[in-house]
């Protein structure tokens, strides 16, 4: 077992970065192993740009025989790795580790077999989430999971992630999607999770392996479920003058027994800031508006779409809009996919968060947020997946004023407290990586980390696949101030602590 400081998860006896580099371009060809900080320094973070790296080194495999030369390399060395696909995560779980190597998956970027007749897709984990529906369009299908970045995320970075999408309410998250995984483990074994068939022998490992965050092995190849598409689909997009009506009114679709293929929320300040970036047609001068999917038959749809209304003129909306064109409810979800882009437009950095509530509490949470900016001096636009309460909260601040960047954490700190208070959880699809890895002390105990770490050894003894992130250790929780140890008893002691 490798010894652990009490500043961090440090292997011991790792070579000079020479030695390391040296080795690697031993199992790859030279333009797969970059070194130079020039180079190495695009990978220094993900999406979050609060927290960078730079890694020894940054590998770009083009087999899967070359990553398993990788990782038996880096296991020999005792060198730790971390896999990335196009770097769009949200939460810092692609940070590279200083000691160790990035592993990029870019080059993976094939879609290798397609079955209309049993609407499956095979892919390397690179390929982009949006290029699977262009490629089997042509056959009525698409793939369903359909997150804000799918015009760069890859399917890779969706498995760790368990990624969703604004029709996840409907259709489901990345896990409701893939069939089988393909993977290599810390120790360069292959290994396949899932099946074609509706189960599989054994426990369901493809389910703990989904939304590990790269902490198990590394994907070489993902079974995609595909779906069909729908004949029709139109969007109501409804106003209202008060937060918590429109919440109640979420609350009430649900209640209704209708199952929308996306339903979502965005608050005055959101639509007044995508609005002049995108000219979706939005309401600016509601407190809040939803945008409400129905998809399937011609039929099928009217009889939804008048039902929807129904509820939403019951529940309050002082205005409703239907989409009348395919263009239009394009334009309607446009909108709310490119609320990232556009908060660029009003501030110079934004800390989007990522918390799940029952959505009885939205109104309440909602709310709340509006108090801390107050707190916090921090402007705070919301736009939510309202149908399964998952949060987005767009923090705005600068990065070039140090004490933006504090508050912006601790803004960001307390609105995943309050999801955990009111009985939700810190995440919903962009994982826990650096960001939320404080608030895993506040919502697990210290028996529950236990545990999934012990998950993770099962995989990757050593703990070098993407150390330092998801599961926190002893010392960090005790230093967050939010778990005690008594007597200093602990069921493994010689689990990683910070």
């Amino acid at each position: 077992m490798n010894a652990i400081t009490e500043s961090g998860f440090e292997p011991l006896n790792i070579p000079a970065p020479e030695i390391i580099v040296q080795a690697l371009r031993a199992v790859l060809p030279a333009h797969c192993v970059l070194s130079r900080e020039e180079d190495t320094r695009p990978y220094e973070c993900d999406g979050l740009s609060l927290y960078r790296s730079l890694p020894i080194a940054v590998v770009l495999p083009e087999t899967e025989v070359q990553v398993q030369a990788v990782l038996k390399t880096c296991r020999k060395l005792n060198v730790p790795v971390v896999a990335r696909g196009a770097g769009t995560g949200l939460s810092g779980g692609a940070m590279p580790h200083a000691q160790g190597v990035l592993l990029g998956l870019a080059k993976f970027n094939r879609i290798k077999s397609i079955d209309r007749d049993a609407a499956i897709a095979v892919v390397e984990p690179g390929v982009r989430n949006l290029a699977v529906s262009e490629a089997v369009s042509k056959y009525g299908l698409y793939y369903a999971p359909d997150p804000s970045s799918q015009i760069a995320c890859t399917i890779g970075g969706n498995v760790a992630e368990n990624s969703g999408g604004v029709h996840c309410l409907k259709y489901g998250l990345t896990i409701h999607n893939v069939l089988k995984v393909r993977m290599v483990t810390m120790d360069g074994e292959i290994m396949e999770l899932g099946s074609l068939a509706p189960d599989s022998a054994g426990p369901d490992l493809l389910s703990v392996f989904i939304g590990s965050e790269g902490m198990l092995g590394v994907v070489t190849e993902v079974t995609l479920r595909l779906t069909p598409k729908p004949a029709l689909a139109r969007v109501i997009m409804a106003s209202f003058d008060d937060v918590e009506k429109a919440s109640q009114a979420v609350a009430s679709v649900i209640a209704a027994g209708i199952i929308p293929a996306g339903l979502e929320m965005m608050d005055k300040q959101a639509t007044q800031m995508v609005e002049p970036f995108v000219k979706a047609g939005y309401d600016t001068n509601a407190e809040a508006i939803l945008l409400c999917e129905s998809d399937g038959t011609v039929e099928e749809v009217a009889d939804e779409i008048r039902r929807m209304e129904d509820v939403f003129k019951t529940a309050g909306a002082t205005r409703l809009q239907v989409s009348e064109s395919e263009a239009e409810r394009l334009l309607f979800w446009a909108g709310r996919k490119n609320a990232f882009p556009a908060a660029g437009r009003v501030s110079p950095d934004y800390y989007c968060m990522d918390g799940t509530i029952p959505r009885r509490r939205l109104g309440h949470v909602l709310k709340a947020i509006q108090q801390m900016e107050t707190t916090f001096s921090m402007r705070c636009a919301n736009v939510f997946h309202a149908g399964d309460g998952n949060l987005h909260p767009l923090i705005l601040f600068d990065s070039n004023i140090p004490d933006e960047v504090r508050r912006a954490e601790d803004f960001g700190a307390a609105i995943l407290e309050l999801c955990v208070e009111v009985g939700g959880t810190i995440t919903g699809e962009h994982g826990v990586g650096m960001e939320k890895i404080n608030q895993m002390c506040v919502q697990f105990s210290r028996d529950e980390l236990d545990m999934f770490l012990s998950v993770k050894r099962a995989f990757d003894p050593d703990c070098l696949l993407n150390p330092e992130k998801v599961i926190p250790t002893l010392s960090r929780c005790a230093e967050y101030g939010k778990m005690h140890v008594h007597g200093g008893a602990i069921a493994f002691p010689d689990l990683p602590r910070f």
